[in-house]
């Protein structure tokens, strides 16, 4: 008889985690021991129940699910991890990578897509989507009118955010900075574009489809 793949979930929206319940309680390989609304709960949770695999959400609470996997990776590396996202952004995928995740999937995913990455961790392989949600060539497509105002990647993405109607917090949680860095990186931009007002800003942004 085959071992089950034990699991614990980490994740602060009960919505999605009984979601995911559903989705997971007909394989008879998966079983979930436990669930945690933040790191920190979920730091305390693993001597106990010695998972397999965690499941761990992105942007979390207390202790982040970045800093929470490099935690697990750090104290207890027998135990495997993979990160669940709704961002597909190339930076947050390569730091997942760095703090040892086994896989960076998006929330996105569907259910065969899903079983597939855990099935493939828990064998030992890793599974990390080939694109972010901006390809390069998009990017490259965008350098040329941007390049005349010498704004960085980041800077381009800082914009994307504000255009989706972003606080400076909002940014800060999603691209994991702090607010003063993200307050410096739009003072940047608004200098180089030579503007003043954040209405002028989103103007700009809109008129330029950034």
């Amino acid at each position: 008889m085959s071992k089950d793949i034990n699991m614990i979930i980490a994740d602060d929206h009960k919505i999605f985690i009984d979601g995911l319940k559903l989705l997971l309680k007909d394989e008879p390989d998966m079983k979930i021991l436990a669930v945690a609304g933040n790191g920190k709960e979920l730091m305390d949770m693993l001597p106990t129940f010695n998972p397999d695999i965690v499941l761990l959400d992105i942007n979390m609470p207390v202790i982040n699910g970045l800093e929470t996997g490099r935690m697990i990776r750090q104290t207890y590396p027998h135990i495997k991890f993979m990160m669940l996202s709704t961002y597909n952004d190339e930076h947050l995928i390569e730091k997942a990578r760095q703090y040892g995740a086994n896989a960076y999937v998006l929330k996105t995913a569907n259910k065969d897509e899903l079983l597939k990455n855990i099935r493939c961790v828990y064998k030992g392989g890793s599974c990390f989507p080939e694109r972010s949600s901006f390809s390069k060539s998009e990017f490259d497509s965008r350098d040329q009118f941007l390049k005349q105002f010498d704004l960085t990647k980041r800077e381009v993405e800082i914009l994307r955010l504000i255009r989706k109607d972003n606080s400076n917090q909002q940014i800060a949680d999603e691209l994991y900075l702090s607010v003063y860095t993200v307050q410096t990186h739009r003072k940047n931009i608004m200098s180089k574009l030579n503007i003043n007002t954040s209405t002028a800003l989103m103007k700009f942004i809109l008129e330029n489809n950034i």
